[in-house]
């Protein structure tokens, strides 16, 4: 009897090795196969990625020198304008209810001249414009609003600068890709005329060529307009900060008056 349940534990044992032999060497496969396939699919994902940057290459040397170089300089022009202007709308970007909130707690306990030490060591156009209506504060209410006014003009133009070239560029790069089409329809029918005959292969050099600048002026457009229209939105955004903090100073110096 000790015998049989032996033999039969000895039997389990060895199925369940081989159940788990099995497991594992099916996991094994299985592995290998994921790996060989996640290694094609990266090798093809290279591989498309390297023949679009080569079709992209390849168009815009076909594009032809002139046209295309001017089309790209608008578009290296357009975002480098484009990127200062980010920058510096970023840092002109004040969180304006904690300086209100910081100006109004300086004008209680130290004054004006506290506040404007607040002002001063605040970027931004928010706390510039802060600055100029405490400076004016001893000329009376209606003269610090008049400075507020002013500056804020001035503050606005800073802001805007440079913002008129994007959109010259956005409207420069479609036009360009525009006349480029242009002059190689006028190619085209130019080989017409000097062969005498209506071939495929003699028209489709210069529409090809034509199509070509079109794209890629519509492509630099479409890249500067996004970029235009986030900096508008952002300049908006500020203007509607300096023009409610100025409110709120007014507020804060009749205040204070009384």
């Amino acid at each position: 009897m000790k015998r049989l349940f032996s033999i039969l534990a000895i039997m389990c044992f060895m199925a369940f090795g081989t159940a788990n032999a099995a497991t594992t060497a099916l996991t094994s496969a299985t592995t290998v196969v994921t790996t060989f396939q996640d290694e094609a699919t990266d090798d093809a994902a290279a591989a498309e990625s390297e023949s679009f940057h080569q079709e992209l290459k390849k168009r815009f040397i076909e594009g032809g020198p002139g046209f295309m170089g001017i089309v790209l300089l608008c578009l290296i022009l357009g975002l480098a304008i484009a990127i200062e202007r980010i920058i510096f709308l970023n840092l002109s970007t004040t969180n304006t209810k904690k300086l209100t909130q910081n100006v109004e707690e300086a004008l209680q306990s130290g004054g004006v001249e506290a506040a404007k030490e607040v002002c001063r060591n605040t970027k931004g156009p928010v706390a510039s414009i802060f600055y100029q209506g405490l400076d004016r504060t001893d000329e009376g209410i209606e003269a610090a609003e008049k400075a507020v006014v002013a500056y804020g003009g001035v503050q606005m133009g800073q802001l805007e600068k440079n913002v008129s070239w994007i959109s010259l560029f956005i409207a420069l790069a479609p036009m360009l890709g525009f006349m480029g089409t242009v002059i190689g329809m006028i190619q085209a029918f130019d080989k017409i005329q000097a062969a005498g005959d209506m071939q495929p292969s003699l028209v489709a050099g210069g529409i090809k060529v034509a199509l070509l600048t079109t794209v890629f002026g519509l492509i630099v457009a479409i890249i500067l307009q996004i970029f235009y229209n986030y900096i508008i939105a952002k300049i908006d955004s500020i203007v509607n900060d300096m023009e409610d903090a100025s409110i709120t100073l007014m507020d804060l110096l009749i205040r204070n008056k009384k």
